[in-house]
């Protein structure tokens, strides 16, 4: 493995995770949340856009980015679980879970045959990544509960695509943009 060096992708990443702490010691959906929680997610948006354009794409910043990702959905499960289990119907649980195990078999899929842990970055992750992360902005609108079973839906859809590219391709490219490509 080459030497890595730190560039302006990784420190836009470390940012995320920087924020992703932070939303620990902030009140949800208050302003404060709101600001930092959009710093994180324009960081996501923002690191790897960047590394691929300038050239400084890594299996480093990839995997930084992986770490901050994780990081960042794990502290929003912790401080918006709780919100979003008040507001919406047990039925849209049911589907989630249905929707993480679907994405949880194509991982293992992935790692199986591809001996790695692999996620694509098709058009319908992406697409449902920016549904997903307009969620908490639409807590105080009275259609969140729609918004949320179309976000399961686009959800679904992508994680069965995900699934079978990951089972009907014999190698990974990660920048697989869709089933029919």
């Amino acid at each position: 493995m080459k030497d890595h060096k730190w560039n302006v992708a990784d420190t836009i990443t470390s940012v995320r995770i920087a924020a992703s702490l932070l939303l620990l010691f902030v009140t949800p959906k208050s302003l404060g949340f709101f600001a930092v929680y959009t710093l994180a997610g324009l960081t996501d948006v923002l690191d790897g856009w960047l590394a691929r354009k300038k050239g400084m794409a890594s299996d480093f910043g990839a995997k930084l980015d992986s770490i901050a990702d994780l990081l960042f959905y794990g502290i929003m499960l912790i401080r918006l679980f709780p919100v979003l289990y008040q507001m919406l119907p047990m039925e849209i649980w049911y589907v989630v879970t249905g929707i993480v195990l679907i994405r949880i078999i194509s991982y293992g899929t992935a790692a199986i045959k591809y001996h790695r842990l692999a996620s694509l970055h098709t058009w319908l992750n992406k697409l449902t990544g920016v549904a997903v992360f307009l969620l908490p902005y639409m807590i105080a609108f009275s259609t969140v509960v729609v918004y949320s079973w179309v976000v399961c839906a686009l959800a679904f859809v992508s994680s069965m695509e995900e699934l079978f590219i990951h089972l009907f391709h014999t190698s990974y490219h990660a920048d697989k943009k869709s089933i029919f490509q």
